[in-house]
């Protein structure tokens, strides 16, 4: 599979290159939070299924902030996957390799980047046609190193990954310039803490900086 024949959203996300992974516990801070990531220059966010309000926030940010690609996370059942695709989600992640939300995924039409940690979960993911995958827990399972390994037999396929898991300010940099690597993901984007005091000021200049060390890596 070639580069052009990633799917349309994926493509977008790789232009991109952060993917802001966020929990929201109130739904008002969906809107105002997107749009600090966006005015900080960040296009992609991943909302995950760990709240009440997650669905209503991702309809929320699907209304309200157009400029906004969202996707939803941490969907763990078929049914999640008809839910996030009913709320408008671009796209849609998962932790692990689950073979019903995999089937579901594909039977819906939804572009899905499934949780990878291993060769298996790697073939797992292929016979579902994904090829963009999650590398999850990017650092506890060895970093850029270990991807480099496991990513080496299918990359004549065109696989590519985005980390998550131990990515940040420190070794963001890296990531990006990998080859494998589609895009980053992180929650230090738009910290929990920063989100409830709703200092969008704060998470407008963590995405700020965090493009401009994306841009660095790649010039």
């Amino acid at each position: 599979m070639k580069e052009e024949e990633i799917h349309p959203v994926f493509r977008r996300l790789g232009e991109c290159g952060l993917v802001s992974v966020v929990m929201i516990d109130s739904s008002a801070h969906a809107v105002p939070l997107a749009r600090a990531l966006l005015a900080g220059g960040i296009s992609a966010m991943e909302l995950t299924l760990r709240s009440e309000t997650a669905l209503e926030s991702l309809r929320k940010i699907v209304a309200e902030v157009p400029g906004m690609m969202v996707g939803a996370g941490t969907i763990l059942s078929k049914e999640q996957v008809d839910e996030v695709l009913a709320a408008g989600a671009d796209f849609g992640v998962a932790p692990g390799t689950n073979k019903n939300v995999l089937q579901a995924a594909r039977d819906q039409g939804l572009p899905f980047a499934p949780g990878v940690a291993t060769p298996s979960d790697i073939e797992l993911a292929l016979d579902f046609d994904c090829r963009v995958l999650k590398f999850f827990p990017a650092e506890a399972m060895g970093g850029l190193r270990y991807l480099g390994s496991v990513a080496s037999p299918y990359r004549h396929l065109g696989v590519r990954y985005i980390p998550l898991g131990g990515v940040g300010p420190g070794n963001l940099a890296s990531y990006t310039s990998s080859p494998d690597v589609l895009a980053v993901g992180g929650s230090w984007l738009a910290p929990r803490d920063l989100v409830e005091k709703e200092d969008w000021a704060a998470i407008e200049q963590l995405a700020r900086h965090a493009v401009g060390l994306v841009e660095g890596a790649m010039e």
